[in-house]
């Protein structure tokens, strides 16, 4: 028999209008709903009905965690300095990391996710390779203290996850492991009814190797992705990549110097010769750890910074000031060219490939060069793909022109490889008598996230409209208003509760029916089943929130129907 909420007896207070601080949909509805309170900054409590939509995705993902064979763990989220010292992640994580003493003076954080911790269980319980393979699993609260909380809890400075970690004594064991978490994943999202993509992405300070991301897309995403028309590809904009095609340069002339006065900048440069942008070579600086580096790219095209520290992590990367440019001769603000900056490394996209002629700085003030080649008049350190990703560029598969959009992102999945094994020597005795390094893998679902990227998707002008799978209850019984009509209502959604279904109530007493109409739409349980005109016939009706189809149905019907 399952539970019978009485809305009467429910904690939950819907609102008419949207929190004024709330900016995407799921904000708003989630609070007007009654499902979240704000208690802080990026800081959320989960009243009654928020809390069961939670649960039921956690289920979800307990469920397809198990069935994979992984272990449900639970570790502290009050962790010590020492083990994020050794990876090298409590500087990694900056500003990022919530950090604080005991009355001792002893240093701790809270966790923003636990690998080293993980590693270190891993090694205190498994001595050989008969003990492995193994997948452990938590869903804990994690910490990160995000400069701007928004989107309610979207990004929240504490957050529910699901993290999970695989741990091998072979390349080809943690392949398997991974392809077992993406296949549960694929399951899992499917079963909450999420719309997602995977996507190809690059670990960051996660480390490792492969990594895959699953989105959701939806207008409130942080994530922009890019998806190819004509081929499966599909890819974060931090992971595209444009192909290195050297091409004959042999015919442009000699470099020449250009009289550019006032021309610091790639439009007034484009302007004074009357050629495109992306006939010009923008070659930004940066400082990497404190050293100036050069970062080469067409004219036309914008650096992203965020894919540049992606690759040169853990390195800090910023933007050079005027400051820099003091007792440097060889750098000339607003002219600066690779030719010549021997003092200097020099990054470049794929795009300025051996061959290809550039307008660019002369290292001379009010001064440009024309045909300066790449490969002849100037060598590129390191190719990375550092350019802001736009719509219609290349599809590295099939050369279509790409598509952006924005999407949540609601699963992360790593092969870390020997990383934090490395960090603390996660050795287990081999087949051959002698130690194995461990290789690890690296899972994550943000289940606040589902509660989330699922409002998000299903919501419509009237509410959320959950998922049967995930909703607070699988049918809302309303009563229309008068005695008769409650009284039938109470009976009928026992007699729903006793053949198992999740029932939520609405018999309050002195709200309208138009109150508690709204309130059902509001509020998204998928099937709403009114008492009301024809209560004392026995008859109710039956409301599809999704689609809006209505239908009278007796008693009996509606039971046997709701309860199939």
């Amino acid at each position: 028999m399952a539970q019978v909420q009485r809305m009467s007896r429910l904690m939950v207070k819907t609102l008419r209008d949207d929190p004024a601080d709330a900016e995407t949909l799921n904000h708003k509805l989630l609070v007007r709903a009654g499902y979240v309170r704000r208690t802080a900054a990026g800081i959320w409590t989960w009243l009654p009905l928020g809390k069961k939509v939670y649960e039921n995705i956690a289920r979800v993902v307990r469920e397809e965690m198990d069935a994979i064979g992984g272990q449900e763990v639970l570790l502290p989220a009050l962790l010590p300095k020492e083990p994020y010292e050794a990876s090298g992640r409590y500087e990694e994580y900056g500003d990022l990391l919530f950090r604080l003493k005991d009355r001792k003076g002893a240093e701790y954080l809270l966790g923003p996710t636990h690998e080293e911790i993980f590693t270190q269980v891993v090694k205190d319980q498994c001595s050989s390779y008969k003990d492995l393979p193994v997948i452990l699993y938590q869903i804990q609260t994690k910490y990160r203290d995000e400069a701007r909380p928004r989107a309610g809890v979207l990004r929240g400075r504490e957050f529910q996850m699901k993290d999970s970690y695989s741990f091998d004594t072979t390349d080809e064991g943690l392949a398997e492991s991974y392809a077992l978490h993406r296949g549960a994943y694929q399951r899992i999202f499917e079963r909450l009814g999420l719309d997602y993509r995977i996507v190809s992405a690059v670990a960051g300070a996660m480390g490792g190797s492969k990594s895959e991301e699953f989105l959701a897309p939806a207008p409130a995403g942080e994530d922009t992705f890019v998806d190819c028309p004509a081929c499966d590809y599909a890819a974060n904009t931090e992971a595209v990549t444009f192909a290195l095609a050297p091409v004959d340069g042999s015919a442009h002339g000699p470099a020449e110097e250009l009289d550019t006065p006032d021309t610091p900048t790639i439009e007034t440069l484009a302007e004074h010769l009357g050629v495109p942008a992306s006939a010009t070579l923008k070659n930004l600086l940066v400082k990497v750890d404190g050293e100036i580096v050069a970062v080469g790219v067409p004219g036309d095209r914008e650096v992203d910074l965020g894919k540049l520290g992606e690759h040169l992590a853990p390195a800090e990367v910023e933007l050079v000031t005027a400051e820099d440019f003091e007792g440097r001769d060889d750098l000339v603000r607003g002219y600066v060219g690779p030719q010549g900056l021997d003092k200097v490394r020099y990054i470049a996209d794929p795009r300025i490939a051996p061959g290809t002629a550039w307008i660019t700085g002369a290292n001379k003030q009010d001064t440009h060069a024309k045909n300066v080649v790449c490969g002849r008049d100037f060598e590129v350190d390191d190719y990375l793909d550092v350019v802001v990703v736009e719509e219609g560029d290349p599809c590295p598969n099939c050369g279509t022109g790409l598509k952006l959009d924005r999407a949540i992102e609601i699963g992360h999945i790593f092969q870390l490889g020997r990383k934090y094994a490395d960090t603390f020597q996660l050795d287990v005795l081999g087949k051959e008598g002698k130690p194995v390094r461990v290789t690890m893998g690296s899972y994550g679902i943000g289940v606040s996230r589902a509660v989330a990227a699922l409002a998000e998707q299903t919501a419509d002008d009237k509410g959320l409209c959950w998922p049967k799978e995930v909703a607070p209850a699988a049918v809302h019984v309303v009563a229309a208003g008068k005695a008769l009509q409650t009284e039938l209502a109470l009976d009928v959604a026992e007699q729903l509760g006793a053949a198992g279904a999740r029932v939520l109530v609405d018999d309050r007493a002195g709200v309208s029916p138009g109150v508690k109409f709204t309130d059902a739409e509001l509020i998204g349980i998928p099937q709403i089943l009114v008492a009301g005109r024809r209560s004392a016939e026995g008859v109710v009706e039956l409301k599809d929130r999704r689609t809006g189809e209505r239908e009278e149905l007796t008693v009996a019907e509606a039971v046997a129907r709701l309860t199939a």
